[in-house]
């Protein structure tokens, strides 16, 4: 497509989301993608009504809010086939120009921290970071591992996971610290000399890179690692085996698997604590799957729930929203008796996110 034409389509989309909504978008807002009709709907909760959707292009998957809660970033997946983040202003309820990642294709997982948006690009065997200050992918992190398909970022952006789904595996990245710039050579703080010059040393270890570095550790999971969670406290991650129907629970200080719970969840591929850290809810498509996270065992499978895709916590701990693609809808989950209390229409639905105006 022309930039004349996109330009033109942008316009177009924009005016009919305008006519299409009568209501301003609340201060706090579920969005909730749909892979069928490539929207996003802007869901007031405390109602459960759409108040607008808006297009969002080719195959999104995931959503993420900026920290503000007035923007949007999307992931346009086509399994390697897109390459480009949309953007929603959710204020307006309307899309603004999308991001071209370029060669970075198949972004799928998505995350906002430290004011940029973090990204999967599975067909790349990458990551990478948008900063929306400046306009500019900012950082590029090669993985190496196949389809490195979710993403967690640490508050403080110093540590990150993946989960691999073909490699079965987990990556863990940790930052390093290092000089803010590099010195001339032969500096004192520089470059060494070259080996045999005045002043070499015979042995040592080179210098860290400017701005630091990041150390990889790659962990073997169960086949089909995908949705997977990091606990609130940070002390753990929690992975789901899509292919194995099983969930593997990462010591993230020992760097190393120390449980897999045979938890019957065959086609999981969304996981998420609780923010009390209690519960653990899994979507494997036939019911949504809920574990103590103490006891590490199975404590409810709720079968009216086929829930197949994202799952999202109201950051009160009053509610879960779990996506059920076969049914069409996000259904509502009150988290203290565990059980449906209602739904909100979407076509297809994957991917879904809290956001809050500030």
């Amino acid at each position: 497509m022309s930039l004349r034409r996109l330009s033109a389509f942008l316009a177009f989309a924009a005016a009919l989301a305008v006519l299409a909504h009568a209501q301003p978008t609340p201060k706090t807002t579920l969005l909730a993608l749909s892979k069928q009709d490539h929207t996003l709907s802007i869901v007031d909760p405390a109602t459960l009504n759409v108040i607008a959707r808006i297009p969002v292009g080719d195959d999104p998957h995931e959503v993420v809010a900026s920290e503000d809660g007035r923007t949007a970033y999307v992931s346009n997946y086509g399994f390697g086939a897109f390459h480009t983040l949309a953007q929603i202003d959710l204020v307006g309820q309307k899309p603004l120009t999308p991001i071209d990642l370029g060669a970075l294709r198949g972004p799928h997982g998505l995350t906002f921290v430290q004011g940029k948006v973090w990204f999967t690009a599975e067909a790349a065997k990458a990551i990478g970071s948008y900063n929306p200050a400046t306009g500019k992918i900012d950082w590029i992190m090669g993985i190496g591992q196949n389809r490195t398909h979710m993403i967690y970022v640490l508050p403080d952006a110093k540590r990150i996971l993946t989960t691999n789904v073909n490699s079965a595996t987990v990556t863990i990245l940790d930052k390093t610290e290092g000089p803010a710039h590099m010195p001339p050579p032969g500096s004192p703080s520089g470059m060494p000399p070259p080996p045999g010059a005045p002043g070499a040393a015979p042995h040592g270890p080179p210098p860290s890179p400017p701005g630091g570095d990041w150390n990889e550790t790659v962990i073997p999971v169960g086949r089909g690692s995908e949705g997977f969670d990091v606990s609130p406290d940070g002390k753990e991650a929690w992975v789901a085996n899509a292919q194995d129907g099983t969930i593997s629970i990462v010591d993230l200080a020992a760097k190393q698997v120390v449980a897999t719970l045979a938890a019957n969840v065959p086609g999981a591929n969304r996981l998420k604590f609780t923010p009390d850290g209690k519960l653990v809810l899994v979507s494997p498509g036939s019911a949504l799957v809920v574990l103590d996270a103490a006891t590490r065992k199975v404590v409810k499978r709720l079968d009216n729930v086929h829930a197949s895709g994202g799952i999202q916590m109201q950051p009160d701990g009053a509610r879960a929203y779990a996506a059920c693609g076969r049914d069409g809808y996000v259904a509502v989950i009150d988290l203290k008796t565990m059980e449906m209390i209602g739904h909100v229409d979407v076509a297809g639905p994957d991917g879904l996110a809290w956001a809050v105006q500030r």
